[in-house]
């Protein structure tokens, strides 16, 4: 690490110490910008044994917890190289050294399974149906769905799944370390969209690295540094997963596309179906070039969305509907069997009319004989 990397991030320790509540948003408006100090924290988290690692957690530990939603993020980006170098100073069992990182991770995850009157959190999620269109979707194009009683009695029912809540942990071992790495990236990736590239680049780097360290495919990738496998569960890589992906459509499209063959990769040989599927689906769904999204710009997902008033008008089927063609159907056949009794009585009218002309010219004809 360089003289001026350090007294930048020297300064930024200092001048933290000094400022006034008041002062604190435009503070933190302002340090998303400081570029020069972002790749110096960086520095200082990849080197385990400098002596800056330990303040500057306790720092970042600061930043998180003063209810500053900038100074929050800012901690975030972060994220994926703490995780990293937890794990890779964890699997040499050089305990000692990663205990500053170890408790800025505990106190982030401790931090955000509670809300801000200290009660335990229940994440829910909606899962989403395939009966209703969305901008991924159309109900349509996925082929003609039977009409059946079971079906119409799930139309509109949505099934809600629930996590939580957490429990509070002192210290990371092996059985609990993976629970908690996993909930720390959930909360990385609900702010996603206020990532900077920097963080996004960390993010590929270190899924590619922990998924092929101790792999043939480390020699490949040539990577330098662990040699060891690290362990990782099948909810972590999912995990993984969703940062990816979103980075293949955010200006990482390189990157993003290693680690996911990295992740398959891994998948494959753990036999971890969740992932699997998952990964899979992302691969199949990408299209056949690169990716032309701006890093400065809006970050987002191109699809193309196709008006849908017109087709759920003639596809949903409702309760509603379905008596109303039945009275539509029976209305057709009262006027269809009114039709043909009138048609009826017309034909037999005019036969009698006709049966009464001729008598009546057969009775003048006798008498005038």
């Amino acid at each position: 690490m360089f003289t001026t990397e350090k007294g930048v991030v020297e300064e930024w320790l200092s001048e933290f110490k000094t400022l006034r509540e008041t002062s604190l948003p435009n503070y933190a408006t302002n340090l998303k910008d400081r570029s020069s100090l972002v790749s110096s924290l960086y520095k200082v988290i990849q080197e385990p044994q400098s002596e800056l690692l330990e303040p500057v957690c306790h720092q970042l530990f600061e930043f998180y917890r003063s209810g500053e939603e900038q100074l929050l993020r800012f901690t975030l980006q972060f994220l994926p190289e703490l995780i990293w170098c937890y794990l890779a100073i964890s699997t040499s069992r050089n305990v000692h050294s990663s205990g500053c990182i170890e408790a800025l991770l505990l106190g982030v995850y401790n931090l955000e399974i509670v809300d801000r009157q200290g009660h335990s959190k229940v994440l829910s999620f909606t899962i989403p149906s395939l009966s209703k269109p969305s901008v991924y979707h159309e109900p349509s194009s996925i082929g003609s769905m039977a009409l059946t009683e079971s079906a119409l009695s799930q139309h509109g029912l949505s099934k809600v799944m629930y996590s939580g809540p957490h429990p509070q942990r002192e210290m990371l071992t092996a059985q609990n370390r993976f629970e908690v790495l996993t909930f720390l990236l959930l909360c990385y990736n609900a702010a996603l969209t206020y990532m900077p590239s920097v963080s996004l680049q960390s993010l590929c780097q270190i899924c590619s690295r922990i998924c092929v360290c101790g792999y043939p495919r480390q020699h490949v990738r040539k990577y330098k540094g662990v040699s060891s496998r690290i362990p990782v569960s099948s909810g972590f890589m999912v995990q993984m997963l969703t940062g990816i992906y979103f980075a293949l459509y955010s200006g990482e499209w390189e990157l993003a596309q290693k680690a996911l063959d990295d992740i398959i990769y891994r998948a494959q040989l753990e036999l971890y179906p969740e992932p699997l599927l998952v990964a899979n689906a992302i691969k199949a769904s990408l299209p056949p070039s690169a990716m032309k999204s701006s890093k400065e710009g809006t970050r987002c997902i191109q699809v193309e969305i196709t008006p849908t008033s017109s087709r759920i008008s003639r596809n949903a089927v409702t309760s509603m509907s379905i008596r109303g063609h039945r009275w539509k159907r029976h209305g057709r056949n009262r006027a269809s069997r009114q039709s043909r009794a009138i048609i009826n009585l017309d034909t037999v009218t005019c036969w009698n009319l006709q049966s009464r002309f001729k008598y009546d010219h057969s009775v003048k004809s006798v008498s005038k004989i």
